[in-house]
């Protein structure tokens, strides 16, 4: 500013610049004002016991000065917790994923508390790592873990020790708590019913190696053929998609004495049926075909799909009470929790048509 310049022209030294009155003040302009780091900001609001009491008392000046969120602030300064939690979920468009983090923001939203979500490109620890560094840095509660571990690095075993985490995969840490699915019991139920429907045995579409659900479900589906003395197709593999499970069904509707298959997913099931239909082999009378998940369109399919239920919003709720109590109570013992899956039974699976049994009845 010239020395010249009328005093009545002078814009105040403060926090806020004149662009700024077009705008609601953010953590930069706390941070600027009281003349610390936006993390120190972060940290002081959400009362970290390793900030200064005269570095909290500058932030909580300028918070008033500023008018930031000046409610939310001093609700977290006067209870020292931010009320959020966080989520790590991978980047993908499954429906699975999407109804798992429905379940988990409905129960964190009726307990009060808010959820941030970290997505993660991949399996791999560097990009995990990194989706939980970012919650970390957000100061949430707790995190919900919704990816599955193949691998845990150092890196993972420090910031799940450091903040309190539920994985609902079925893979763990050292620290977390884990809520899931019995995969196996879900293959088994699949398995089963379509020996009882009288198929000799059962061909299968896997999920991607690395997934632990697809392992669960590739082992009961071995084991429930294995008990049942029955022959043991080879695996198929898949990779969670439609076009994935298109591509198997190619192969499947080729081969004549395919009768069944259990599919690792709906979405994979979906592209199973469609190519069995384009290669002339009808569902159920040829071939009978169960899923897992049942999603919103496994109702509406042709024909509509036999799968095994997964509860993904009480999955998510669940895990969000165990992440709460887990937080109240860092030291108590970790306790896995399963949820138990449900054999939805639909028009894709019929009993085998045969010589001595007549034309199979199907189910509505």
């Amino acid at each position: 500013m010239s020395p010249h310049t009328p005093a009545a022209d002078r814009t105040p030294v403060t926090g806020r610049t004149a662009d700024d009155d077009t705008r609601q003040p953010g953590m930069a302009d706390v941070a600027r004002l009281a003349g610390v780091s936006a993390q120190t900001v972060s940290r002081a609001l959400a009362g970290h016991p390793h900030v200064r009491q005269s570095t909290r008392a500058k932030v909580l000046a300028a918070v008033e000065e500023l008018g930031y969120r000046r409610n939310n602030a001093a609700r977290m300064l006067s209870s020292g917790r931010s009320r959020t939690i966080g989520v790590v979920t991978l980047r993908t468009t499954f429906y699975s994923r999407a109804n798992l983090l429905f379940g988990i923001e409905a129960a964190a939203r009726e307990a009060g508390y808010a959820v941030s979500t970290a997505t993660s490109a991949s399996l791999d620890t560097a990009a995990i790592e990194d989706a939980l560094s970012r919650l970390a840095e957000q100061d949430v509660e707790g995190v919900v873990l919704s990816v599955p571990l193949v691998h845990v690095s150092p890196g993972i075993e420090r910031l799940t020790r450091s903040v309190p985490t539920v994985t609902v995969d079925g893979s763990r840490t050292a620290a977390t708590e884990i809520v899931a699915v019995d995969q196996t019991l879900a293959a088994r139920l699949a398995t089963r019913h379509l020996i009882e429907l009288g198929h000799e045995t059962v061909w299968h579409v896997a999920g991607p190696r690395e997934w632990l659900d697809a392992a669960g479900r590739r082992t009961g589906w071995r084991d429930t053929l294995e008990e049942a003395g029955r022959s043991v197709p080879p695996v198929l593999e898949g990779d969670w998609t439609p076009a994935s499970g298109y591509r198997n069904g190619l192969v499947l509707g080729r081969i004549p004495d395919v009768t069944a298959v259990f599919v690792a997913s709906d979405e994979m099931a979906f592209g199973v049926i469609r190519a069995l239909h384009e290669t002339g082999r009808r569902v159920p009378r040829d071939i009978s075909v169960v899923g897992v998940d049942d999603i919103a369109l496994a109702e509406y399919c042709s024909p509509s799909l036999t799968t095994v239920a997964q509860p993904f919003a009480e999955m998510g709720a669940l895990a969000v009470a165990r992440l709460l109590r887990h937080i109240a109570d860092p030291d108590a013992a970790p306790e896995p929790a399963s949820v138990e899956p449900v054999l939805v039974v639909r028009a894709s699976t019929a009993p085998v048509e045969g010589p001595a049994q007549g034309p199979a009845k199907r189910r509505s």
